[in-house]
Order: C-alpha cells, then sequence, then structure tokens
C-alpha cells in the first residue's frame, strides 16, 4: 500500500536550517503552572496487566511464557470484530480490554470494552466527532487507551476539539475535558497514561504559519491561528488540572511519555516533541528539570525509551527515520547530553525495546539493528522485510512486530539474528501487540485476536 506524506522531502530544508549541533539546553523560560507536592496513590495494576501504549511504562516487554513464536489460524483462542476501524493499540486490566474504534464516514468515535476469556464485547460507547483531514495512513481510532482498576481512559481530537474523556469499568462517564482546537495536518494520535493519582497528556499541535514558509500547506490555507500547545496532568478522579506546562507551537507530536526513576528516587515524566526534543518533567508539580534544545526538529513519531540513564528519541519525514540519539538525561546540577546516535535505519515510527542490555531499532522499512545499549555499538543489522507503523514488543526471548500489511514477524532477541515465524493476519495492522495474562492480543484494522495463554493449541 502507498502511502503518501506532505513532509517528504519538504522538510529537507527545515533539518537543513535548524542545525544538530548537540547544544542542548536547560529550561530557560517554559511558562507552567503547578500544584504543589501531592501523594501519589499506588498504582491500580497488577504484572500481568497492559495499562497503556506498550504496557508498563511503554517498554513493550512481558514476562509471559505461553505465546508461540508460529501459529496458524486455528490457535487463536477467540477472533471478534470491531465495529469500526482503528490503529491505536489494545490495553487490558485483568479481564477486560479497552480499545478505541471510529468510523470513516462520520468520525464517530467507539470506545469497546471486551472480556478477555471469551472475546465477548462487555459494552461499547459511541461518541459524536467532526471529519477532518487525516494522512492517509491515519484513522479516527488511532490512540490508545490508559486503563486502571478504575476503569479506562481515552482521547481524540478533531480540529475543533480535543477530548480527554474517562469512563468507569461499565462504561459510564466519569468526567470529560475539552481542551480546545487541535491542529495536526495529519490528525491526532498522541495517548494518555495513568501515573498514580494522574493522567497525563501531550498536547503537542502545529503552527499552520509555519508549516506555510516550508511549503507543506498552501498560502491560502484559511486559518492561520497557531493553538496553545502543552503538557497537562489531571486529577485521575475528577479531570481537575493539576499542573499544566507550556510547549512551543511547531509541529504536532505523537509520543506518548515514559517514567524515568531517578537516584534520589523521585520520578519524572519524560517527553518527546520536535521543538525542544527530550524534556524531563517532575511528575507531581510539573516543574521542568531539564530539556534538549531543537535536538530532533522534524516529525517525532516514536516514543521515547529508557536505557538506564539514557532515552531513545528519534525523528524524520516521510516514512523513514533521519536519526535516533542516546541522551544522557539531565538533572538538577547537569545538562542534558548526546552519548551517541544512529543514523543507519533509525526508527521514525516504530518504538525501540531495550532488553539485556541490548536495544533494538525496528525501523520502518523492514530493517532491525541490535546495538549495545550504553554504547551503541552495532551487534547486527538485518532486514527482515516489510513497512512498519506498529511498535515491537519482547516476549519471552523473541520479538514480536506487526508490518502494514498485516504480516506478524518474529525474530529472536540476542546477540544472533534468527528470523523465527512470518504470519499473516489476515488483513492491515498498524497497531503493537499487547501481552496480559500471557496472552497476546492482535489488533488489525477492524478485528482482535487472542493467541497464546493456557488455551493455546498444542
Amino acid at each position: 500500500m502507498k502511502v503518501t506524506d506532505p513532509f517528504s522531502g519538504l522538510l529537507l530544508r527545515l533539518a537543513l536550517s535548524l542545525a544538530i549541533t548537540g547544544n542542548l539546553a536547560t529550561i530557560s523560560s517554559a511558562q507552567q503552572t503547578a500544584v504543589s507536592d501531592r501523594p501519589k496513590r499506588e498504582s491500580k495494576t497488577t504484572v500481568d496487566d497492559w495499562p497503556r501504549f506498550r504496557g508498563p511504562n511503554g517498554t513493550g516487554i512481558s514476562h509471559a511464557t505461553t505465546v508461540p513464536v508460529k501459529w496458524d489460524t486455528d490457535d487463536y483462542n477467540w477472533v471478534t470484530d470491531l465495529p469500526g476501524h482503528g490503529h491505536g493499540s489494545p490495553v487490558i486490566i485483568g479481564n477486560r480490554l479497552y480499545v478505541v474504534c471510529g468510523r470513516k464516514r462520520t468520525a464517530q468515535r467507539i470506545v469497546v470494552c471486551v472480556d478477555v476469556d471469551n472475546g465477548k464485547v462487555l459494552w461499547r460507547r459511541q461518541f459524536s466527532s467532526k471529519k477532518h483531514r487525516l494522512h492517509g495512513s491515519n484513522s479516527y481510532g488511532s490512540s490508545t487507551p490508559a486503563a486502571d482498576a478504575d476503569g479506562v481512559v481515552v482521547t481524540w481530537a478533531d480540529p475543533e476539539k480535543l477530548t480527554l474523556l474517562a469512563l468507569d469499568r461499565a462504561g459510564k462517564t466519569v468526567w470529560e475535558r475539552d481542551f480546545g482546537p487541535h491542529k495536526a495536518i495529519n490528525g491526532a494520535g498522541t495517548s494518555p497514561v495513568i501515573v498514580g493519582d494522574l493522567v497525563v497528556l501531550m498536547n503537542v499541535q502545529m503552527d499552520p504559519k509555519f508549516m506555510i514558509r516550508i511549503g507543506v500547506l498552501p498560502k491560502s490555507y484559511p486559518d492561520k491561528t497557531a493553538h496553545e500547545s502543552f503538557l497537562v496532568a489531571v486529577d485521575r478522579k475528577s479531570g481537575k488540572t493539576a499542573w499544566q506546562v507550556k510547549r512551543k507551537t511547531y509541529l504536532a507530536g505523537y509520543a506518548t511519555p515514559c517514567i524515568r526513576t531517578m537516584e534520589n528516587g523521585r520520578s519524572e515524566l519524560v517527553f518527546l516533541d520536535s521543538y525542544y526534543g527530550l524534556t524531563g518533567v517532575d511528575i507531581r508539580t510539573g516543574k521542568v528539570n531539564w530539556q534538549t534544545s531543537r535536538l530532533l526538529p522534524s516529525r517525532t513519531v516514536a516514543s521515547p525509551v529508557m536505557a538506564g540513564d539514557l532515552i531513545f528519541g528519534s525523528h524524520g519525514r516521510g516514512v523513514s527515520g533521519d536519526v535516533i540519539y542516546a541522551v544522557q538525561a539531565g538533572g538538577k546540577d547537569d545538562k542534558p547530553r548526546i552519548k551517541y546516535e544512529i543514523k543507519k535505519a533509525a526508527p521514525l515510527t516504530p518504538t525501540p525495546i531495550v532488553k539485556d542490555e541490548l536495544a533494538y531499532l525496528w525501523g520502518d522499512s523492514g530493517v532491525v539493528t541490535c546495538v549495545v545499549a550504553a554504547t551503541g555499538k552495532v551487534v547486527w543489522r538485518e532486514r527482515v522485510g516489510g513497512s512498519y507503523y506498529g511498535s515491537p514488543v519482547w516476549v519471552d526471548g523473541s520479538l514480536y512486530c506487526v508490518d502494514r500489511r498485516g504480516t506478524a514477524v518474529v525474530i529472536a532477541a540476542g546477540k544472533k539474528y534468527r528470523l523465527l515465524a512470518k504470519v499473516p493476519l489476515g488483513e492491515p495492522s498498524f497497531a503493537t501487540p499487547a501481552v496480559a495474562g500471557g496472552v497476546m492480543y492482535l489488533r488489525t484494522e477492524t478485528r482482535l485476536l487472542s493467541l497464546g495463554g493456557k488455551q493455546q493449541h498444542n
């Protein structure tokens, strides 16, 4: 399937005009509002849950041992048809799976809750939305929910409204927030995360005037208003704003934050966007602890991933990455700095995996690179084939990733490359697998598939 992207080639001037010299800066004048430190509740999830995009802290790592590396259609526990299309990944808490769908003709958004034991739809909620321009590979169901024992939090956007919505376990609305207009030439796609008693969301939009200057939008573009961009945390129970950090409106961002635990025992959220690059924000107060400067000036899609105190962040244009950096995180007295960079087969959309001192960079065009996470030394680089928007997950020594045509590719994780399997799922898929309770859940455009666990066939 051919996908056109208005950024292809046109952002070359952008990349050239913003010199990536590695000059990093701590925060100078970022504006923010915050509340005082507050106690955090214990996370209402277990090690068997998959509560957000790419599972616990976005690592993509599962300790399941009951997912096969090869299978056919008879091996699925169940296959469930969804009431709409979508590319967002499923999340699982206990026996409930949550996923977001959309309807192409109406832009209607649908939140679906499925019983993981049998694939039965427990409930679904439908919400109206406004049709608008999307990238050819985007959809009205591209965000991944965040969930805990109290229910699920979802987000979506159209040009007039960025919605953040909490539903309880029965699908009843608990609270809803409208954060105002949202502009992104390719549509929205970022996902929320639940951190203790907070729900965190990145709202980073495009500046139409900048897009006109670089030739992506025509000079006749009707609305040149640049709306406010920000990072926000709201109370999990009430939806009230706890803190909000202003960001620069520049290019729309799609990354989902992760958590970094520091030596002093405190934690910070790590965000990634095109204007600043990587940013560390105190979870409790919203204070910006450190940030880079113009590190990732083109499109940012893949989410940040931790490798000790190194953080991976990439950017690029079209359907390929320009470079991925390993950045030494900043601190109270230290500025962040680039430890190393990798340009060959750098991923733009798939988020890397870090496991057992190795990092796996799954490129958009099907080239996978294994490096020593601490140094960037290449262990191996191989072409597995395919074209990817989904991200890999690690399960019991194997990496699973699904290409855009819907082929699940399984390779061995380790210092030696081995292709283990290629399994067609039956229709296109841009989602990332989820693994919970020993079972893998695969999402294609219109279906959910359950694989492995105690019910798998031998």
